[in-house]
């Protein structure tokens, strides 16, 4: 690590690593522009993604190049190929790395044994455990957890993360709780569209558009708010449910919305690049997910200010509060979801109070701002920390 103190001297260097399959989510958002909007006097940040040579969708080298940030890629034939080591070795020592901030398990791990093997800092944020296979639900995320916990800190995005760290060994004080944020400039709604955006995605003046938004994975739980939307359309027949967001699930949601006599009141939209005119289109939008950390798509409904029901999934109660800013309900409980649903519909002046309410709160306490200050703080201390001396080295032991 190069000797140099918080603000003076030269930049602190930071590697964000991560590793992942596909078009990513809310962790590329925020690793993506949070780099964007670095200070390059205090910071200077490579982004370097591990990426799967079989990947056919993968495309987060060009949301990179379009904002113009330093960016690198590990490329690996396999999720074993030991080839990546030599590569991201050669990373760190060229570019002089400080404090190498990891994003996933896979991650987490290799942010470790650079440490034993440079003395960089390791650091990582806790998004969350989100898959549901044997492998990742007994195996990956368990030792994943046990990993974090020898860190010196770590970044969670929710309070339910953070236990759950505590509960596999981690100390209180080593774990920090940093609620995600947004930039409530690039996301304010534009009444003005309200009309082009209702014809964009095929409403009718009289129609009620409920809209959901997120890959269509298990986690999400799309069947639990069809079903709930199946229960309301009787009392109101103008409802359409739109899904945006594209999967290994569409097949069986597309099912059920059939089977359900729903095809002429839900669609599947698929990916939609702009979630800011789908939000100029609707009148509610729902969160159905059993697992979040903090969900990027509430953050965007509260700033767009589109009235919310949500499940109390994850960090999500922790954005948008119960009869304050949203209307929460449990996870699984599709009666529950579609009494809010009913609620939010039949009282609009109490739904329009909670998205003033939820606007207030995006520009005062979850801006992308504060959270990238948040941030800044903690790899300052840790910079400090690690150069007063290696009382800390206990922490970036691999095993014992």
């Amino acid at each position: 690590m190069s000797d140099r103190s918080p603000h003076t001297g030269a930049p602190l260097k930071i590697l964000e690593l991560r590793s992942v399959f596909g078009t990513g989510g809310g962790p590329e958002k925020t690793i993506l522009l949070g780099t964007a909007r670095s200070d390059p006097s205090r910071y200077l940040v490579t982004i370097c993604y591990i990426r799967d040579e079989r990947d056919p969708v993968f495309h987060i080298d060009r949301r990179a190049q379009n904002l113009s940030v330093d960016y690198a890629e590990v490329v690996e034939r396999h999720s074993f190929d030991l080839r990546i080591w030599k590569q991201l070795t050669a990373l760190v020592r060229d570019r002089r790395i400080d404090i190498v901030h990891a994003h996933d398990y896979k991650t987490d791990l290799l942010a470790l044994m650079l440490a034993r093997r440079f003395g960089v800092i390791p650091l990582a944020t806790a998004h969350g455990w989100t898959g549901h296979s044997a492998r990742e639900r007994w195996i990956y995320y368990p030792a994943d957890r046990w990993l974090l916990a020898r860190y010196p800190c770590v970044i969670a995005v929710s309070s339910d993360v953070k236990n759950a760290l505590v509960r596999a060994g981690a100390r209180t004080g080593d774990v920090r709780v940093v609620l995600n944020g947004i930039d409530p400039q690039a996301f304010e709604r534009n009444r003005q569209r309200r009309d082009a955006a209702r014809y964009r995605f095929g409403l009718t003046n009289t129609d009620i558009a409920v809209g959901g938004v997120g890959r269509l994975v298990t986690q999400k739980r799309f069947d639990v708010l069809i079903r709930a939307f199946a229960n309301i359309v009787s009392a109101f027949p103008h409802a359409r449910l739109l899904i945006a967001g594209d999967g290994p699930l569409r097949s069986d949601l597309a099912s059920q919305i059939a089977d359900s006599g729903l095809t002429e009141s839900c669609r599947l939209l698929g990916h939609v690049d702009d979630v800011r005119l789908l939000h100029d289109a609707l009148d509610v939008f729902v969160q159905s997910s059993d697992y979040e950390g903090t969900p990027n798509a509430v953050l965007e409904a509260m700033a767009l200010e589109t009235p919310i029901v949500a499940t109390d999934a994850g960090g999500t109660a922790e954005l948008a509060r119960d009869a304050i800013e949203a209307l929460i309900v449990p996870a699984l409980d599709a009666p529950a979801l579609a009494r809010a649903l009913r609620d939010v519909l039949s009282d609009p002046a109490s739904a329009a109070r909670r998205t003033a309410a939820a606007r207030r709160r995006i520009t005062n306490e979850l801006s992308f701002e504060h959270r990238m200050q948040q941030v800044d703080r903690i790899y300052d201390e840790l910079a400090a920390r690690f150069r007063r001396g290696g009382a800390e080295a206990r922490d970036v032991e691999i095993a014992s």
